[in-house]
C-alpha cells in the first residue's frame, strides 16, 4: 500500500490541481460534489421539505464520486486526501455549525464523519489491489441502499422491530436488500459477466449489508456496511475464483 504514496512529492497540491486543470478528472469529481450539495442546498433554502429528504441528497448524490474516481481513474491518494479532508470537516461540524442541514438527525450520530472515512479506506485498500469496482460496490450500496431504506422506512414502516435499542422497519431492512442486491448485481455483471456467481454472490452481500445496517449505532453503519459488503464481495470472488 505504501506504493500509492509513491512519488508524493512530485505531485502538485490537490487545490491547485483542482483549480487549474478544469477538465481534469479531480476537477470533475470536485464539480459533482459542488452540483449536490447546491442542490441540497436550494431544497433546503425554498422548499419545506423535511431535513431528511436533504440529508439523503446529500447521502445518496456524493456517494457517487466513487463511481466518478473509478470510471475516469483518478489517482488513490486523490480519494485519500479528499476522504481526510471530509472527515475533519464533518467531524468538526458536531463541534461547530458548519454543516448542521446534514448533521442534524434528531439523534447522537457520527454517520457523516465515519462515511467520509469508509471512502478513504476502500479507495486506499481496492486502488492498490486494482479492483476499484468493489469499493465502489460498497459505497453505492451505502449510497442507495442506506438512504432509500431510510426514507422508506419512515414514510411506510408500519412493522417495527428493535435491536439494540435501535428502532427499524421490516419495509426499511427489505429495502436495504433490495437496492444492496440490484447495485451488487449490476456492478459484478459488468465486472465479471452474467455467471451464476454473479447473482449468487450478490445475494448473499445484499443480507449481509442488511444485518449490517440493522445492528447499527451511532451512524457505525456508515462504515460498516461499505467495508462489510465490499469486503465480503472481494473474498466471495476471490474464494470462487473469478478473477
Amino acid at each position: 500500500m505504501l506504493s500509492i504514496f509513491t512519488g508524493l512529492e512530485s505531485i502538485p497540491p490537490l487545490w491547485l490541481q483542482i483549480a487549474f486543470t478544469p477538465g481534469a478528472p479531480e476537477a470533475i469529481a470536485a464539480a459533482w460534489v459542488l452540483f449536490v450539495l447546491a442542490i441540497a442546498w436550494g431544497v433546503n433554502r425554498f422548499t419545506n421539505s423535511d431535513p431528511e429528504i436533504v440529508r439523503k441528497i446529500v447521502h445518496i448524490g456524493t456517494g457517487h464520486v466513487i463511481l466518478l474516481a473509478w470510471w475516469l481513474d483518478i489517482p488513490a491518494f486523490v480519494g485519500i486526501t479528499a476522504s481526510i479532508l471530509a472527515s475533519a470537516i464533518t467531524l468538526l461540524s458536531y463541534i461547530l455549525p458548519i454543516l448542521p442541514g446534514i448533521n442534524s438527525v434528531g439523534r447522537r450520530s457520527l454517520g457523516t464523519f465515519f462515511y467520509a472515512v469508509s471512502v478513504g479506506i476502500l479507495v486506499a485498500w481496492f486502488w492498490h489491489l486494482q479492483q476499484p469496482q468493489y469499493a465502489a460496490l460498497g459505497i453505492m450500496i451505502m449510497a442507495w441502499g442506506d438512504g432509500l431504506a431510510a426514507l422508506i422506512g419512515q414514510r411506510f414502516g408500519k412493522h417495527k422491530y428493535k435491536i439494540f435499542g435501535a428502532q427499524k422497519s421490516w419495509e426499511g431492512s427489505l429495502t436495504m436488500t433490495a437496492i444492496s442486491y440490484i447495485v451488487s448485481s449490476l456492478i459484478l455483471l459488468g465486472t465479471q459477466g452474467n455467471i451464476w456467481q454473479t447473482w449468487v454472490i450478490s445475494l448473499l452481500v445484499a443480507v449481509i449489508a442488511t444485518a449490517l445496517e440493522a445492528i447499527s449505532f451511532l451512524g457505525i453503519d456508515n462504515l460498516t456496511v461499505p467495508l462489510g459488503s465490499a469486503a465480503l464481495a472481494f473474498i466471495l470472488t476471490k474464494l470462487l475464483e473469478l478473477n
